[in-house]
């Protein structure tokens, strides 16, 4: 079955006849835009283009701008609008809260907007979107800047807490500057009705999920070592360390004689006063060594020194990097196995009297060091291993400070560590005395500085140390498979940050959730002040949960005992009077706040022991409090944070939520990476590389940066690789700058050839449309397809390339210039020229709305100046792109597609010279590809069929073979073009065509003349108009009064 023929070519007007050609007096030569000013000129029949839609806004007039277009168009509204109407589904995307502790910066900006970007496209698609902006009130940062300070110590929590007005003081300030950028930048929320982790009742909800967490045995108190902070004198988990990689420590080689030798050396004459050599980069963690460990599978040496017949036990594959170290040659006297020299024990170096045995340990290594592996247990995790594994003491009473710690919280050595240490900061005055105490007992071979990566307090920018502390703990070990198993459900962007993330779980045992802080929520537990144990239950954490959510949780430390543990509690709990228990003084860490936010803001769960059904979401708004999905899955479709938040609120989350609900909270995880600057480098103030986002939206205050607006960086966070570090930077910027602007002249140039157009009257249907229209709906839906399927993949950076290769190649370098003579010289109410309207309003329409939920503002601004919108109505409560399956039509993509092939091998013989100035032979033998361009051209030579438009040239001739009568200077070319038209049940019934076609083509220098109006070489003659100008001029004079 052939194409349908239902679009005929133009009527073969000519001037020779009834009506002489409208002629000029004036001569014209060369190419120009039809209608040019010129003597006698018909500029005024022609249609330009015309718009009040502005060609560019910059500085103050773009600014006021955008905020007159977020108060026209009620940005501040469209979340609560959408939230109230009707939907079929709902897309949750959970917020995971930034700390209230400073100013907005571009890692904000990144993160809140790659965030809104998916919210506006989910709304514009019908969906109800749940999003509800959070702040993390509570933690240290929050603390030291509210009080002035890491100085600002000799509080008690209680006077600290007193002082809570600071610190909310300081949080709600820090709220409000981040909260004014947010809602600058188009960020829709309901910006009235966010969370905050200091609200009394989120924090009820946390502790109840502690509760949960503790009675299923996944939280525990110990004591054992920890990451610790002198600076800020409290625990930290993982997730608050940042590692420097320039950090040197005073590395030493030491040595442990041998008093008991194993079997395998005893026997060996003359080894009787052996020494085991250990390396270490914290020589202050000597006097706590309890044991030397070595790798059962490797191989030992005793060597001699050469230069004083000193025995050394070391690794064998350690022996030549120690001697070149000792500047002396060793001589090996024996070897054997490592798990040979169990049974040994060594004489400890500073502590008298003491001895510590050689045990088998897989964490040692033999590429480093000397192969013996120095073991203090309450200063290492894997030392710590070592010691329960075996049994070595490690004091677990509650005495503060325990015996085998011998450091405090302030970094420096106990009592226990004995006189001449006490007192002494570990880090530094410490160090140097044990170096000294190991010189005077001859048991220090070597010292050297060691440059290694060494983990730092990410708030005070100082070194933690690893010291036993009693701290509540959750066993992530034994969350660990049921976690892996909640991810295998969770999809994960990019997919390479799984591995990250099941890492991350792999290394942590144990999470340390409490803090020795005053400003943050209580670890809800009563401790017997005489036995010491843990008073904690449901009971008792309810109605404390109950205290918070009225209180807020400075009622903790302000009550008396008897309030917080009252009668009935107590009796529930069958203990003994309130008199008999003290509160604890820690608080939770600020990852396990934020970690259950799920429960506070996501989860609708009924209080157990109300007589009303009470849910841990009526803090918030009624629209805001129903759950998420009915059937109780209450899982957020997305979280969207940093690749710092591995391993910390993606994981804190994860395991809170499995050990509670036993699924993770998320449905999908997408894993952004940092803001650098333009070389890559870190942002530092220090450096002077910090780009600050009020600046880039509003212009610099010393005028070096000019005023970009909100939607450039909008679109320099989807133009970005978010899956990697973003750079940003003036080059950056402009690139964003120069992106947006280049679509508002093409928009505009869609504003300005809709002039006089209303879709409501004047739209063409789809099947008596010119083939290029038709053939750019096709392309259209095309395009809607591949980038809803970007923004659905959370790849704002692949919508806009889809959206730039469809307005520069289909629109710019194709559509748009075979149209314009149709759009600026058919006439106004022609089916030709309302054919073209109706596709560029369809285009208009599909490009910005594509483009809105990346820049909101130019796309209402657009709405605001389109045709064919009611009063006071705009994009984004309008919907997506709408596209119809009628547009879908192979065989008119096959006609199309082939006709350009033809048209590109025409262009490549021109190369520099206009196509219009051609006549154009094409010779097709009868076949398919020859019926299919009979339905672009019925006539065998035409000047204004459907054809010669996509061609571009005077008149295009069809036939079998090319004229015979070609002059010498004709340009020749030949060609193919494969037809394909599989499974088109029109085209072979069902079993689908392909066909190789070939094709040559002629072009010569036009015969016919240039048309003084619309600049085409189809006129008589220079100073006349042709047919086509005639017709429409002579309309234009008839219909003038």
């Amino acid at each position: 079955m052939l194409l349908c023929r239902a679009l005929a070519g133009c009527g073969r007007t000519s001037s020779r006849g009834g009506r002489a050609p409208l002629c000029s007096s004036s001569r014209r030569h060369g190419v120009g835009s039809p209608g040019s000013d010129e003597p006698g000129g018909y500029r005024d029949t022609v249609l330009l283009p015309r718009t009040h839609f502005p060609m560019k806004l910059s500085g103050q007039k773009l600014l006021d701008r955008e905020l007159q277009t977020q108060k026209e168009c009620g940005f501040a509204d469209l979340y609560t609008w959408q939230r109230q109407r009707k939907a079929k589904k709902e897309f949750c995307l959970h917020d995971g809260p930034p700390y209230a502790n400073g100013d907005p910066h571009v890692g904000h900006a990144l993160n809140k907007i790659l965030k809104d970007i998916r919210n506006r496209f989910e709304v514009l698609r019908g969906r109800q979107v749940h999003y509800v902006p959070g702040w993390d009130c509570h933690g240290l940062p929050i603390e030291l800047k509210a009080l002035g300070g890491p100085g600002a110590g000799g509080l008690d929590p209680l006077q600290v807490r007193q002082k809570g007005t600071v610190d909310r003081a300081f949080a709600a300030e820090a709220i409000a500057r981040q909260k004014a950028a947010f809602q600058r930048w188009g960020v829709m929320a309901d910006w009235d009705r966010c969370y905050y982790t200091y609200d009394g009742a989120y924090e009820a909800a946390q502790i109840k999920v502690f509760q949960e967490m503790h009675q299923k045995g996944f939280i525990y108190q110990d004591f054992k070592p920890v990451f610790w902070s002198p600076s800020s004198r409290t625990a930290l988990a993982e997730a608050e360390l940042e590692y420097n990689p320039e950090h040197v420590s005073r590395a030493i080689y030491a040595t442990f004689p041998l008093t008991t030798p194993p079997s395998a050396l005893a026997s060996v004459a003359g080894l009787e006063k052996v020494s085991a050599v250990v390396w270490t980069t914290q020589p202050w963690t000597i006097p706590a060594n309890q044991a030397v460990c070595f790798l059962p599978h490797a191989q030992y040496s005793v060597v001699r020194r050469e230069d004083n017949d000193q025995l050394l036990l070391v690794a064998t594959e350690r022996t030549a990097s120690l001697g070149a170290l000792l500047s002396t040659a060793l001589e090996s006297v024996c070897t054997c196995t490592g798990s040979q020299l169990e049974g040994a024990l060594c004489k400890h170096p500073t502590v008298p009297g003491k001895e510590v045995p050689l045990l088998p340990a897989n964490h040692v290594s033999v590429s480093r060091g000397t192969g013996l592996v120095h073991t203090a247990p309450a200063h290492g995790m894997e030392d710590y291993s070592v010691a329960s594994r075996f049994q070595l003491t490690l004091d677990t009473s509650r005495v503060v400070p325990p015996r085998d710690c011998t450091v405090d919280e302030d970094g420096r050595f106990t009592e226990g560590a004995g006189e001449e240490l006490q007192n002494l900061p570990v880090m530094s005055e410490g160090t140097d005395k044990v170096i000294s105490m190991l010189e005077g007992q001859g048991a220090l071979l070597r010292e050297e500085p060691f440059v290694h990566s060494y983990p730092y307090d990410w708030r005070t920018k100082q070194p933690v140390l690893i010291r036993p502390s009693r701290q509540w703990f959750v066993n992530t070990a034994s969350l660990r498979d049921r976690a892996k198993g909640a991810l295998q459900k969770v999809r994960v962007l990019p997919e390479s940050s799984r591995s990250s993330l099941l890492d991350m779980l792999d290394r942590r045992t144990y999470w340390c959730v409490s803090r020795q802080r005053s400003w943050g929520v209580p670890v809800p537990v009563f401790y017997h002040r005489e036995t010491g144990e843990a008073l904690v239950n449901r009971y008792t954490v309810s109605h404390v949960a109950a205290l918070l959510k009225d209180k807020g949780s400075d009622c903790w430390w302000e009550l008396p005992i008897e309030a917080l543990l009252p009668a009935e509690v107590l009796e529930k709990s069958k203990a003994g009077p309130a008199t008999d228990y003290t509160r604890g003084e820690d608080v939770l860490d600020i990852w396990f706040d934020s970690g259950v936010s799920w429960a506070a803001v996501l989860e609708e769960e009924v209080e157990e022991d109300s007589e009303e059904a009470e849910s841990r979401l009526s803090w918030l708004p009624a629209p805001l409090r129903k759950p998420l999905v009915p059937e109780s899955d209450s899982r957020a479709e997305a979280y969207v944070e940093g690749k710092d938040q591995l391993g910390g609120w993606f994981q804190s989350s994860l395991l809170t939520s499995v050990a509670v609900r036993d699924k993770a909270p998320y449905k999908s995880l997408v894993v952004h990476g940092f803001v650098v600057s333009e070389t890559g480098e870190k942002m530092s103030k220090s450096v002077g590389n910090v780009v600050d986002p009020e600046a880039i939206v509003n212009g610099g205050t010393d005028g070096g940066t000019p005023a970009y607006g909100a939607d450039v960086l909008r679109w320099w966070v989807a133009e970005s690789n978010v899956f990697s570090d973003i750079q940003i930077g003036p080059a950056a910027l402009g690139a964003a700058r120069d992106g947006v602007g280049k679509l508002r002249n093409t928009l505009r140039f869609l504003l300005g050839n809709l002039r006089g157009f209303d879709p409501r009257l004047h739209a063409v249907a789809p099947q008596e449309m010119h083939y290029v229209d038709q053939y750019l709906l096709h392309l259209l839906r095309e395009y809607s397809i591949k980038v809803t399927d970007a923004y659905s993949e959370f790849d704002a950076g692949r919508a806009l390339r889809v959206l730039q290769a469809f307005v520069t190649g289909d629109l710019s370098s194709f559509y748009f210039s075979i149209i314009k003579d149709r759009l600026y010289c058919d006439p106004e109410d022609s089916l030709g020229r309302r054919s073209c309207q109706t596709v560029l309003q369809e285009i208009l329409e599909g490009v910005t709305r594509s483009v809105a939920p990346i820049l909101p503002h130019l796309a209402e601004e657009v709405y605001l100046h389109a045709p064919g919108h009611d009063e006071g109505e705009t994009l984004f409560r309008s919907g997506w792109i709408r596209s119809s399956s009628v547009w879908r039509r192979p065989g008119l993509e096959e006609a199309v597609e082939g006709a350009c092939a033809i048209r590109d091998s025409f262009l490549s013989a021109i190369p520099g010279r206009h196509a219009a100035q051609y006549d154009l032979s094409v010779s097709i033998q009868p076949g398919l590809l020859f019926e299919l361009m009979e339905s672009l051209q019925e006539e065998p030579a035409s000047t204004c069929s459907q054809l010669a438009e996509l061609m571009m040239v005077g008149r295009v001739s069809l036939a079998g073979e090319l004229p015979r009568d070609l002059p010498p200077d004709a340009l020749i070319r030949h060609g193919t073009f494969l037809i394909n038209l599989e499974g088109e049940e029109d085209w072979g019934g069902g079993g689908g065509i392909r066909e190789d076609s070939a094709y040559s083509i002629a072009a010569v220098p036009a015969s016919g003349a240039r048309c003084p109006r619309c600049r085409r070489y189809t006129a008589e003659s220079t100073d006349c108009l042709c047919p086509r100008c005639q017709t429409v001029v002579s309309q234009a004079v008839t219909a003038s009064p």
